[in-house]
């Protein structure tokens, strides 16, 4: 990808990674950004880097605009390798003695990962540098995803550098909101989904911080995707709804199964919930990605779990969405477990047992069935369906 003005004198100089299709667990469809940031003023910065693959890229985009040297600091928001993978690279092309803003926090973290002894310069919460016709305010973020994040505000052009919020794992042709319309949020939301769902409370306590500051945002600029030109409120909206996690009139039975019975229990409880008037949703755990699934989790008001009992214990791909939606921690959700087993049985009563833990409101009891389900076994599937349904909000 080439170059593009943002604003006068603003430039993406990233990459494009048009081929990854897993990010840390978390499958990646249609590929990802590393977006990185030009300022050219009396001093000129560039914020953020890009993973260390994609050095070269960087390096031929910014020397596109300007020859590298030109470059008086770097601004990294975030120590996380796909943002600070090339600063090596960087530094030694403009100069390792050129200063590097970071947050406290960053300095740290960059230290343990690159041994150079460079001219850090850790930024206050707050702290505004001067440029020449514009001024970065700095906002540390910690956790939001990591210890180190903050974000960069240049307050004449109200344009938030936003590090790892409002992203999306997303390649396409499109550079702004507005050249892609509503086929964005999807990938906003999984994104939202599957790396800041668990910081919930803090993204709710930013958004009030900034609202009460009086900061005006009418440009995001995330390091994953899109930029946010057109209407940015409507994700900053959307990450306030995202992160309440109101329970709404949807479900969705997660399971695998090993013969059908498990699956034919899924199939009867989502009948069950569609007879209710609930939205109901079943996923395979074999024929849907676990980052997938959380991203449907994310804005339900139920999880029903199945799973057949294997070797005394749960199915391997139900232990593993179990594992990394622990992770997450997903709230305000009622919950339930069902599934078939030969002799032992145990799977429902260790699903129950995770699913307390994540502290949901669980729906009791489970469903077990020997074997195949029969009729009084789909009955008690219905029946689980329809305690489900009354626990939920109301239909509107």
């Amino acid at each position: 990808m080439k170059p593009f003005e943002i604003a006068k004198d603003i430039y993406w100089v990233g990459a494009a990674d048009w081929n990854i299709r897993d990010f840390h667990g978390y499958s990646t469809y249609q590929g990802s950004t590393y977006n990185a940031f030009l300022i050219v003023d009396e001093q000129t910065v560039l914020i953020d880097t890009v993973k260390k693959e994609f050095s070269d890229e960087l390096i031929s985009n910014i020397s596109s605009l300007i020859d590298p040297k030109r470059i008086d600091l770097v601004i990294s928001n975030h120590t996380e390798m796909d943002h600070s993978g090339s600063l090596a690279r960087v530094m030694h092309r403009i100069g390792e003695d050129k200063p590097l803003y970071c947050s406290q926090m960053g300095q740290r973290n960059l230290s343990r990962h690159f041994p150079q002894k460079w001219n850090y310069r850790a930024v206050k919460d707050g702290e505004v540098l001067k440029l020449g016709k514009r001024s970065i305010k700095f906002f540390e973020t910690r956790m939001l995803h990591w210890p180190d994040s903050m974000f960069s505000y240049v307050q004449e052009d109200a344009l938030l550098f936003s590090s790892d919020a409002f992203g999306q794992h997303y390649a396409g042709p499109e550079r702004f909101d507005d050249q892609i319309g509503d086929a964005i949020m999807p990938h906003a939301k999984k994104y939202f989904a599957n790396i800041l769902m668990l910081y919930s409370p803090l993204i709710l306590k930013l958004v009030n911080r900034l609202t009460d500051a009086g900061i005006e945002i009418k440009t995001i600029c995330p390091d994953h995707g899109i930029m946010w030109r057109e209407d940015p409120t409507r994700i900053i909206d959307a990450y306030v709804q995202w992160s309440t996690q109101a329970p709404t009139r949807k479900a969705v039975v997660i399971y695998d199964t090993m013969w059908h019975s498990t699956e034919i229990m899924a199939n009867a409880i989502v009948d069950g919930l569609c007879r209710e008037g609930v939205y109901a949703k079943p996923m395979h755990l074999r024929n849907f990605h676990r980052s997938d699934v959380i991203t449907d989790v994310l804005d339900a008001g139920a999880l029903i779990v199945g799973s057949p009992t294997l070797n005394n214990g749960i199915f391997p791909t139900v232990g593993d969405f179990m594992t990394y939606m622990k992770g997450l921690k997903p709230k305000n959700k009622v919950a339930a477990a069902f599934g078939s087993y030969g002799w032992s049985g145990e799977a429902v009563k260790l699903i129950t047992e995770s699913l307390e833990s994540m502290k949901f409101q669980i729906i009791e009891p489970g469903v077990r069935v020997q074997y195949v389900p029969d009729e009084s076994g789909l009955d008690a599937c219905l029946d689980l369906a329809a305690r489900i349904a009354s626990a939920l909000p109301p239909a509107e």
